[in-house]
């Protein structure tokens, strides 16, 4: 009778414990919506205006990804190997055009948070400082970044923050 008691206890805590697990999974899940994530970021290749447009399909994805790399330089009758994610079918995402730069390396490499007020989409990412010694070329970076799929905007703005 001992046995068996211990035996229903052990049961119950472990049920217990998966279900706490799987609330904490799903909570996870959720939080991740909620934020930004940044797909690819290159210095090279964008467009000299600052602008964005929302990528609909894996085929709209997958031109933005590979236009925005068209500078590569490869053997003739090879693929370029690089290892692109998925388009993301829960998430919207976002190309983003930063603009021409005449000087120094920019590039979007971490998106601190994300949100919506009055139809503008606001990106916080971190204030790069520069000044002294540059690399003296124009670049034209651009960002591709996921957004929680019911945000609904009509512009974007960036926040440079310390």
């Amino acid at each position: 009778m001992n046995k068996l008691l211990i035996g229903l206890l052990a049961l119950s805590m472990s049920c217990t414990t998966a279900v706490s697990q799987t609330d904490q999974s799903s909570k996870k899940s959720e939080q991740m919506q909620k934020k930004a994530e940044i797909l690819v970021s290159e210095s090279q290749g964008g467009a000299d205006q600052p602008g964005f447009s929302i990528i609909k399909n894996e085929q709209e994805f997958q031109k933005a990804v590979k236009g925005g790399s068209s500078n590569l330089i490869v053997e003739a009758g090879t693929e370029p190997v690089i290892n692109y994610p998925k388009f993301p079918k829960d998430k919207k995402v976002v190309l983003y055009n930063l603009g021409m730069f005449r000087s120094g390396d920019h590039r979007i490499s971490e998106i601190k948070s994300v949100s919506v007020k009055n139809n503008v989409l606001y990106v916080e990412v971190p204030f790069v400082e520069s000044g002294g010694m540059e690399i003296q070329v124009i670049s034209n970076p651009w960002v591709l970044f996921t957004v929680p799929s019911d945000y609904q905007f009509n512009s974007v703005e960036l926040k440079y923050s310390k």
